[in-house]
């Protein structure tokens, strides 16, 4: 929640000699480093800077009042210093354009920034100056998004390729590939430990990582694909983050699918329980929500947990996440 201050801005009236101008000096520390990195930065990956209008219509909350000659007008402003500062990596995926845009959306709690793969994929999600390019296998590249974060959600993951050719007409199964260097293990565990040491040096307070359900079992068909072994390598880096002694929330999410959010009963589970049931799947806009509510409660720390929902029109639509996070006990 960010903190209000009101700066009261006094203009003099006719009947009153103007007092002398006085300066209103305002330092903006919202990128300021609590942790500074020791690592050299390279000449052309220098932090864009945030840019703050205290009186943009963003921030709409006047008063005006008479009093003995003077009108006194209030502006409040949302100190951004006392702002959470998010960074959000595969932000140009399905699901991380979701919890980018999400995030923009509440400026009053939340500076966001984005991290992804080329310049393509930064202008995919307007091109904004909070949007870092950065390769994940490499971690120079990343110091710039992270310097001065608070949290830290991490969506990123190798994605299978189909093979040419493939006519389903004819029967059989597609045949999947990873391109190179971009198999599992490149991405979803040397990546994913890269993108949690860089932060971790960098100070941040959370670390949110999503995964898939499904990591219990090694013969999953998932594995399978292109023999990337995918959701191995996705529990190498689950552990590892639970073993690095940053506070996390690791969110295993059933079979992903594109629908509205937020009408649906969420289910947390344990151990891909949830797999041998009816209820195994959820909404990408509910795994964003769920990545941004496990940032505003002490609940959701320490926690790791499988993500499903319930079908529309079953149940009630989950609004407590408080509760929510309360369900869960497993720390992996």
């Amino acid at each position: 929640m960010a903190t209000l201050t009101r700066v009261p801005l006094v203009f003099s009236s006719n009947r009153v000699a103007p007092a002398p101008a006085a300066s209103l000096n305002h330092k903006c520390n919202c990128v300021a480093s609590s942790s500074p990195l020791t690592r050299k930065l390279p000449h052309c990956s220098t932090p864009s800077s945030l840019g703050f209008n205290p009186f943009s219509s963003s921030f709409p909350s006047f008063s005006t009042r008479q009093n003995k000659g003077f009108r006194r007008t209030s502006l409040v402003v949302a100190s951004m210093a006392d702002l959470s500062t998010v960074l959000v990596t595969g932000a140009a995926g399905r699901t991380g354009q979701i919890v980018y845009k999400k995030l923009k959306e509440r400026s009053d709690q939340f500076v966001v920034r984005g991290l992804v793969r080329t310049p393509e994929s930064k202008e995919t999600i307007g091109g904004a100056d909070d949007v870092f390019v950065g390769d994940i296998r490499d971690t120079t590249t990343l110091v710039p998004a992270m310097q001065g974060i608070d949290a830290l959600i991490i969506l990123t993951s190798a994605v299978p390729r189909m093979k040419p050719g493939f006519d389903p007409t004819k029967g059989g199964r597609p045949e999947f590939y990873f391109e190179d260097g971009a198999y599992p293990e490149q991405i979803d565990w040397i990546g994913q430990k890269n993108q949690i040491d860089v932060a971790k040096e960098a100070g941040v307070k959370q670390i949110v990582l999503v995964g898939s359900m499904g990591g219990t079992n090694p013969n999953h068909p998932l594995n399978s694909l292109g023999n990337g072994n995918i959701l191995v390598w996705k529990r190498k880096a689950e552990q590892y983050l639970a073993d690095s002694g940053v506070p996390y929330t690791i969110i295993r999410a059933g079979g992903l699918q594109d629908r509205d959010g937020g009408i649906r009963e969420l289910l947390v589970g344990k151990d891909d329980e949830l797999l041998q049931t009816e209820t195994k799947t959820i909404a990408r806009p509910d795994v964003a929500e769920v990545c941004i509510q496990a940032l505003k409660f002490e609940e959701a720390k320490f926690k790791a947990f499988d993500l499903a929902s319930k079908p529309e029109g079953v149940g009630n639509p989950t609004k407590d996440f408080k509760a929510l996070f309360s369900q869960i006990t497993t720390r992996f």
